[in-house]
């Protein structure tokens, strides 16, 4: 199946469909995101990135209060202070990404009251990011594995912000380029049946 005629909205890419079956009626877009670590070196334009983010930008919040906030490295001086906050296992795979994005958060309402919402609604952000990625045939991986405070302190963030997440981005590269520690791992990973992610009524009670 090839790149230019790939419709993620309306088939399963072949391994996605190899690894990855909906049991319900959705639309393929959401089977076929998932988080490879391979990355190849193709550029990753700018339209396209601002694309993305302007998805992120849409993402539903409390009050509308739109809590987050991306730090973008580009050039190779900005990806090298990104990479230097990630711990050596994702660093493993991560070095190679073209673009990285740190997701922070703004903790606080208008008002200056606590905004106890403000990383549920940055994670809403983040999947809008990532299904906009996946429409423009780029990939994207969340990384948690990575020094926070070195974070904070190298990307200036302000104690009023949360970073959440570093997030890689590019067109996925060849498999067999990732470090033999992740290989076997390159491929669309499952999710466990839906029944059991549904609880009717309260935890206890009976279940159809």
């Amino acid at each position: 199946m090839s790149q230019q005629t790939f419709n993620p909205t309306q088939e399963l890419s072949e391994e996605v469909e190899a690894n990855r079956q909906a049991d319900h009626p959705i639309n393929p877009l959401f089977v076929n995101r998932w988080s490879p670590r391979s990355y190849s070196d193709r550029v990753v334009r700018e339209e396209d990135l601002l694309t993305v983010l302007e998805a992120a930008r849409w993402a539903p919040s409390a009050r509308n209060g739109q809590p987050w906030r991306f730090v973008l490295a580009k050039t190779e001086e900005q990806l090298q202070t990104f990479r230097e906050l990630i711990f050596p296992n994702n660093r493993l795979w991560a070095d190679q990404a073209p673009v990285i994005i740190a997701l922070a958060s703004y903790k606080l309402w208008d008002d200056g009251q606590p905004n106890r919402f403000h990383a549920f609604d940055s994670a809403a952000a983040w999947q809008a990011l990532a299904l906009q990625a996946s429409l423009l045939g780029l990939s994207t991986r969340a990384i948690a594995s990575f020094d926070q405070e070195k974070a904070r302190t190298e990307l200036n963030v302000p104690d009023d912000y949360d970073v959440h997440l570093l997030i890689t981005l590019g067109y996925k590269g060849d498999p067999d380029s990732v470090h033999q520690d992740y290989r076997d791992l390159e491929k669309p990973n499952k999710r466990r049946p839906l029944n059991e992610s549904i609880i009717e009524g309260k935890w206890g009670a009976p279940q159809a």
